[in-house]
């Protein structure tokens, strides 16, 4: 009898240890499973995908102060002056804003520049094209603008105008002198209007 029991418990331990094998086996295959699938995904999350490098360009405006260009108005003297760092370059005879209409006084930036530009008089709204009447003459170089109003430096076919109180705020240059500052301004380059 006790013979019968120790086989029986024999088979019951032979039963109990193929079942806790195979279920070992079953889970030590799941982690090879689970382990393969894991170094698979981070070796695809590793994969690069090479794109062409296209370089970011992004137009700038070169800081004034590299520039050393500066302007000056002096709005009682009818003159604009064209500095390199603490040194004279230019001067030129300029017509200012009539009373009305003075150019204001203040420390700007040069913010658009255009060659041949038309001109909308701020009264009446009439568009006029680039050419030998429009008011802007050759080149326009704003400084100044609230909305829709701008004011700059500007050319002029009114030549008798120039050394006067004339415009509507902007300032009138002979067109040889606006074809000049044009050259020598960027955008960014600092304006002083003084009284």
């Amino acid at each position: 009898m006790q013979n019968k029991i120790i086989k029986n418990n024999l088979k019951l331990w032979t039963a109990l240890s193929i079942g806790l094998g195979a279920i070992a086996l079953l889970f030590w295959l799941q982690s090879q499973h689970t382990a393969r699938v894991s170094i698979e995904k981070r070796a695809d999350s590793q994969k690069t995908i090479e794109k062409p490098a296209f370089p970011i360009v992004k137009p700038t405006v070169p800081p004034a102060s590299k520039q050393h260009i500066h302007l000056v108005l002096k709005r009682s003297m009818r003159k604009l002056y064209v500095y390199k760092g603490d040194s004279l370059q230019a001067t030129y005879p300029v017509a200012v804003g009539k009373p009305g209409w003075e150019t204001p006084i203040g420390k700007f930036k040069v913010i658009e520049m255009l060659k041949n530009p038309d001109w909308t008089h701020p009264q009446t709204g009439k568009l006029v094209l680039p050419g030998a009447n429009n008011p802007l003459g050759e080149r326009w170089i704003a400084f100044w603008n609230v909305g829709r109003k701008y004011i700059g430096f500007h050319g002029t076919p009114d030549k008798t105008s120039v050394g006067k109180a004339a415009s509507h705020g902007c300032v009138r240059m002979y067109n040889k002198d606006a074809r000049e500052l044009y050259e020598i301004v960027k955008l960014g380059t600092p304006v002083l209007v003084e009284p």
